[in-house]
């Protein structure tokens, strides 16, 4: 099962591309660092382009197969052969190994504090929305019955295949905690056994920044309506996972509930389109209003420190332009320094 979601993850046979296929990972290295780099900058947000545009070693760090130590010296090591010339290719490249160096900061979270796998990073966010988890929420999210196409495209990849972009991941993460207000740890939960490449310290340091508990990030909130436009225009991703979507017509494609009745009428499978869950637009504000509510609480405001002294990136620290700031203050410059787990 995990060489066959692999496997259709990279769009090859089993013959071409294999779990146990003998240096499958340095076939995989050598592409991305020869070829495929010169699109990661520009080309990892859409889920159409991303496939190749990423690295796609997160899984072979993630099971051992190579180390962090090799993938850095070898990026390294082809950044300096570059031509002076190839300007794009270096930018793809040194924008990747910013990356790894996020992806240990993330692992580093974990280990200094491992209750943030069942625990919010700030606990002044405790009980906001536990008691109101919603099951049927829940199963229509894991069973790609939200009703935004979007969503339930990207649920259904990376039930076949083990494998999202990060803008996906985030996008998932983000519909979950706020229009459908689900609490972090089981939509956490659910993602581990999902992803191929789940990494317990990247993974549940951003379920909780996703989510708003880490009491130190901007709120991210991620319109799967406007996703879809921006990184899907032609529609191409949502009809590949979604079969029912292909007669669609194009306006009405990533919001199909909206169709007039004729063109409802002549879709193929109309009666597999399901209107969401819940309506976008006020239920997302009522999360975000939820949110900074608590966040105005001022204690805990006071709370914010303690995990920016605890988690926030050093380094970043020291490239602040104002190190004495507050503490609300210095979070929010650090925030907008946190980078996500996708390679």
């Amino acid at each position: 099962m995990v060489q066959q979601r692999i496997t259709a993850g990279f769009g090859q046979s089993p013959e071409d591309f294999g779990w146990l296929h003998r240096n499958s990972h340095w076939q995989r290295t050598n592409s991305f660092l020869n070829a495929r780099s010169v699109g990661y900058r520009g080309g990892i947000s859409s889920p159409l382009s991303a496939p190749d545009a990423c690295s796609r070693l997160s899984v072979y760090l993630t099971w051992g197969c190579i180390s962090m130590r090799e993938v850095v010296q070898q990026t390294r090591a082809h950044i300096a052969e570059l031509p002076q010339q190839a300007s794009r290719h270096r930018a793809g490249l040194t924008a990747f190994t910013s990356r790894l160096y996020w992806h240990c900061h993330f692992i580093q979270k974990l280990e200094s504090e491992p209750e943030i796998e069942w625990r919010n990073m700030h606990q002044g966010y405790d009980d906001l929305r536990e008691q109101d988890f919603n099951l049927e929420f829940f199963e229509a999210l894991k069973e790609a019955r939200t009703g935004w196409p979007m969503v339930d495209a990207c649920v259904t990849m990376l039930r076949e295949t083990g494998w999202l972009n990060f803008r996906m991941r985030a996008m998932l993460v983000s519909v979950a905690a706020y229009p459908l207000w689900l609490h972090w740890r089981p939509v956490g939960e659910w993602l581990a056994t999902q992803f191929l490449d789940y990494e317990p310290g990247i993974h549940w340091s951003q379920l909780q920044m996703q989510s708003g508990t880490t009491g130190i990030n901007t709120t991210r909130v991620y319109n799967p309506i406007k996703q879809a436009q921006d990184h899907d225009p032609q529609g191409k991703f949502v009809r590949r996972w979604l079969p029912h979507m292909r007669s669609v017509p194009d306006p009405w494609l990533f919001e199909p509930w909206k169709m007039p009745k004729p063109e409802s009428t002549a879709a193929t499978n109309a009666q597999e389109i399901v209107t969401p869950l819940v309506d976008l637009a006020s239920a997302t504000r009522e999360a975000k209003h939820r949110i900074h509510e608590r966040r105005r609480d001022p204690e805990v405001k006071a709370g914010k420190k303690a995990v920016v002294d605890k988690h926030a990136s050093r380094q970043g620290f020291r490239k602040l332009k104002n190190p004495s700031l507050e503490p609300s203050s210095r979070a929010k410059q650090m925030s907008d320094k946190q980078m996500g787990f996708d390679f």
